[in-house]
């Protein structure tokens, strides 16, 4: 938990607007609302945690997301993706909370072992597709604190996201070795060297 807190306080380094609130939980109320092309709110997206259910709402989290690798019962795959989307429906900063869930999808990524994932920006297939992502996130949330939360619709977008990022990278990396594959011989030694250094 220390380490995600460390996180945002990291990604909101050079954030003047930010500083008074880096890497501290929220204090104040912080529903995702829409706004209009002139930035007057048009209405609530989803409501958020509480400020007073913050710290313990996040303390369950990371003790969930401990357990769950640890015994292995569930996909890694399926425990990011759960974690993703609670931490989301937490919001438990001010401000930042999308930016550092992408950057902690990397890094859960990462530690369960998928190393393509600096290769690929998930966040740009994420982009081309935000509506889906809002919508995802919003069936999901909205029955997260109830006796039957319904994952499909996130899970299902999060999977699919992985799948459009892991296919942009071979598509990137066929495309390179049709380029390298053309080279004379010692020109594609030197552009392999090259890389390796």
């Amino acid at each position: 938990e220390n380490h995600i807190r460390q996180l945002h306080r990291d990604l909101l380094r050079y954030s003047a607007k930010d500083e008074r609130h880096r890497g501290s939980y929220k204090t104040t109320p912080n529903s995702v609302a829409a706004f209009d092309p002139n930035g007057v709110q048009i209405g609530i997206v989803f409501e958020t945690a509480t400020p007073f259910d913050t710290p313990r709402l996040m303390s369950e989290l990371v003790e969930w997301y401990r357990i769950e690798t640890e015994m292995g019962e569930l996909h890694p795959l399926l425990v990011i993706g759960v974690f993703i989307v609670v931490f989301l429906e937490i919001h438990p900063f001010q401000d930042g909370n999308g930016r550092l869930s992408r950057v902690l999808t990397t890094l859960l990524l990462l530690r369960a072992g998928y190393a393509y994932v600096p290769y690929s920006s998930l966040e740009s297939i994420i982009e081309q597709s935000k509506e889906s992502y809002y919508l995802a996130l919003r069936q999901t949330q909205g029955t997260i604190r109830t006796k039957a939360p319904d994952w499909t619709p996130w899970l299902e977008f999060f999977l699919r996201a992985l799948q459009g990022q892991m296919a942009r990278l071979r598509r990137r990396v066929e495309q390179e070795k049709l380029m390298t594959g053309s080279l004379p011989e010692l020109s594609a030694r030197l552009v392999e060297l090259t890389r390796e250094h």
